[in-house]
């Protein structure tokens, strides 16, 4: 079957309109009419209904157009890996990730992937806010936690352990904590994600949950902000292994009880749609997986 049919289809079903239909794809109004009319044929289904003011779907139409989104987007996605396997990467990428995460760690990555495909760009979003991918024009984010919406496309990058941190000078004036409910007597360091702050940590040891409500002088949105008020010594944070692990071998922060373990965390690489699953997004998947790896296996 003509894929060129099937593009057609989904666009006049989006679009409600032969002749802007074809403007798009730059053919002419009867030369989308027959495409149509063939597909029609073949499928010996009738997908439109007609009339002089509107063309809208039949329910058979209806019905096989969510099964040739799914094939177009497939083949899409199977173009895309082998121009990825091929390193053919060109075009601009817009990409929003969390600012501890992204300034610290990602971007030099990104900066050595993009050395090697001169023809890719790139347009970065830094915020620790959740994106909206139609309203701030994002392709793909990279993102803890698992994604609640099931529509997106998600690829793992990895799963690792928040981590009790804070830095020896603290330690040295205020202790160190040998429980969790200890955490209570502490200057704790808070994050704030829209109105919600996470004041509420959990550990577990030998499958006993220690659900710890913390409080402190400090809070913002900004992870980064939390995770140098920790090196400032300015209190005890609850951070991602990979957003610390570099401090933490400088000997800048200190990992606090350690026979505690935290819920794991997943690190995500997400997409709105497979549209967005492109060779440099592909590209971008494998590059951060071998990178967080090796980043988390650094002792």
């Amino acid at each position: 079957m003509n894929t060129s049919d099937l593009n057609l289809f989904t666009r006049i079903a989006d679009s409600g309109s032969i002749t802007a239909s074809a403007e798009q794809l730059g053919i002419t109004p009867a030369t989308a009419s027959a495409a149509l009319k063939r597909l029609e044929k073949q499928l010996d289904t009738q997908l439109f209904i007609r009339s002089t003011r509107q063309l809208r779907l039949t329910s058979e139409g209806e019905h096989y157009l969510l099964y040739c989104q799914q094939a177009l987007a497939s083949l899409e996605e199977g173009k895309a890996s082998l121009h990825a396997i091929k390193g053919k990467i060109s075009g601009a990428l817009r990409l929003s990730m969390p600012s501890d995460l992204g300034r610290n760690i990602v971007i030099p990555w990104i900066d050595e992937m993009m050395d090697g495909h001169p023809e890719f760009s790139l347009k970065l979003s830094i915020s620790d806010s959740l994106s909206n991918f139609y309203l701030d024009r994002v392709d793909v984010a990279l993102r803890y936690g698992e994604p609640e919406d099931s529509n997106m496309i998600a690829f793992q990058i990895a799963t690792m352990e928040r981590l009790i941190i804070a830095s020896p000078n603290y330690i040295a004036r205020y202790g160190e904590p040998e429980h969790p409910n200890d955490l209570r007597n502490h200057n704790c360091l808070m994050f704030r994600l829209g109105s919600r702050a996470f004041n509420t940590w959990d550990l577990f040891r030998r499958g006993e949950r220690y659900k710890v409500a913390v409080k402190g002088d400090r809070e913002s949105d900004d992870a980064e902000i939390v995770r140098r008020w920790a090196v400032a010594g300015k209190g005890i944070g609850y951070k991602s292994a990979l957003d610390v692990n570099s401090d933490l071998q400088a000997g800048k922060l200190v990992k606090l009880l350690p026979e505690y373990q935290s819920k794991p965390l997943s690190l995500w690489l997400i997409c709105p749609s497979r549209k967005q699953v492109t060779p440099a997004v592909i590209l971008l998947r494998d590059y951060l997986r071998e990178k967080v790896t090796k980043e988390l296996d650094k002792k």
